[in-house]
């Protein structure tokens, strides 16, 4: 008599602190220390310090270990996209989620039932990083960041020539761009790069360490300085990267600075206003709301479990899709990499 595969809830479940496989005594993404965790990706809502052992892609470690020093983990042990590793009666194995480099779906096997937790994703190109490979599951586990019909991301290529347009536009004017420090960063130093800019790109000192380390990993990014030091009339026309949340104090040292943002946040007007952007660049690390609802296509489970974000109108989509759709509510897990 062939045994039905045990169904999902039974062996992977939320808990206070994070996701939780029972019978392979592991956490995906946990927010607080745990004996043992893997780690979907490297921003910090989701990779945190203190745990006892760590899972998660050669790349991801690096990011922690820059971060956290001898807190990333007490051990350590690297998974390479597709390679499966046998925890109890789990098979545990990694594929690209096209977040930011060494981002990873984690896909787990337990005696014919397979869950994948996505983590943060996108399906865009990412010259920066390997793309999201769907497989099918049981049960698909997905973030909803940008799930409202609202957010339909425009073609990287298009805000970048935004950006180049404006350079041309203001030749006397600092451009001052905020991004995020690991991924959103060197990604559009990327998409410049393939736009044709070879020009000089100058970085807040908080940006250099990631951009170094993705050039240690194999992520050219081409001709990049530090600002600090350069003459104030030197970055006349230039383009400089910086954290979001510009310092006024900081700004007044760039030459007539305008500033500018990459995120999938600025296609929200009020936002952009808030934060005092003047040119809002919609260049977002998250799978906007098209490419949500074909993520859960294109993956095929039967059941569809939502993490973080805009659960209810993917819920109410993926539900009238034919799926079988719930939110897990985790708590913890911000904007980084928006």
């Amino acid at each position: 008599m062939k045994i039905a595969p045990p169904r999902p809830e039974t062996w992977i479940k939320p808990v206070p602190g994070g996701l939780y496989c029972e019978p392979a005594d592991l956490y995906i993404d946990p927010s607080r220390k745990v004996a043992r965790a893997v780690i979907t990706h490297g921003h910090s809502d989701h990779a945190r310090p203190g745990h006892q052992r760590v899972l998660a892609t050669p790349e991801t470690l690096a990011f922690m270990a820059h971060r956290y020093g001898d807190e990333a983990g007490a051990e350590r042990q690297p998974l390479a996209y597709g390679e499966s590793l046998r925890l109890g009666e789990v098979t545990l194995t990694l594929l690209p989620a096209g977040h930011i480099l060494g981002s990873a779906q984690v896909l787990l096997e337990h005696r014919g039932s397979r869950v994948i937790v996505s983590g943060d994703y996108k399906r865009r190109r990412d010259p920066t990083c390997a793309a999201f490979t769907p497989e099918h599951a049981d049960v698909f586990i997905t973030e909803a960041t940008f799930a409202l019909p609202v957010f339909r991301h425009p073609p990287d290529r298009d805000e970048i020539a935004k950006l180049l347009h404006s350079l041309r536009l203001f030749p006397e004017r600092c451009h001052v761009v905020g991004v995020y420090s690991l991924g959103k960063c060197q990604r559009v130093i990327a998409l410049l790069r393939e736009a044709g800019y070879d020009e000089a790109i100058y970085l807040h000192g908080a940006l250099e360490p990631f951009c170094q380390l993705y050039e240690q990993l194999g992520v050219s990014l081409g001709p990049v300085r530090p600002a600090a030091g350069v003459k104030r009339d030197a970055l006349k026309g230039k383009l400089v990267l910086a954290p979001p949340g510009f310092d006024d104090r900081w700004l007044r040292r760039f030459p007539e600075p305008l500033t500018a943002m990459a995120s999938g946040w600025m296609r929200v007007r009020q936002r952009a206003k808030q934060w005092g952007v003047e040119l809002p660049l919609v260049i977002s690390d998250h799978a906007d709301w098209d490419e949500l609802n074909t993520t859960l296509a294109d993956v095929g489970a039967p059941e569809i479990w939502v993490t973080h974000g805009r659960e209810e109108a993917l819920i109410r989509q993926a539900s009238l899709d034919g799926f079988k759709a719930r939110a897990l509510s985790i708590a913890g897990f911000e904007e980084e990499g928006g």
